[in-house]
């Protein structure tokens, strides 16, 4: 049992682990939006926004509903952004050191 949640796990962060899914769930974060407003924002082919947008619901991050021909896409549940802003964090603070280090580079003599 602890093994599958460790595979769940896995295929979460797996799916999360591409910068056009990561742009996709930061555009849906005020809410959702059709697939053809996707595609123009990310400006990516459609058949590459498909891939991403079955990924990202396969591991629960997005949802979606039909409304007549057109299909509107949106997170599934909020606190994958409370999954995602301590990674941010942990970028930027990483950011901050290489450039302390790099500025005190051009100040040796």
């Amino acid at each position: 049992m602890e093994e599958l949640a460790y595979k769940i796990k896995a295929d979460l962060f797996k799916a999360l682990a591409h910068p056009i899914r990561l742009q996709i769930i930061e555009f849906l974060k005020n809410g959702e939006k059709n697939a053809g407003s996707i595609v123009k924002h990310l400006n990516i082919p459609q058949s590459s926004l498909s891939r991403h947008l079955l990924d990202l619901k396969e591991v629960g991050v997005l949802k979606s509903r039909q409304q007549g021909t057109t299909i509107y896409y949106g997170i599934e549940d909020h606190e994958i952004f409370q999954v995602l802003r301590p990674i941010a964090e942990m970028l930027r603070k990483k950011l901050k050191k290489t450039a302390i280090v790099l500025n005190s580079l051009g100040k040796e003599r």
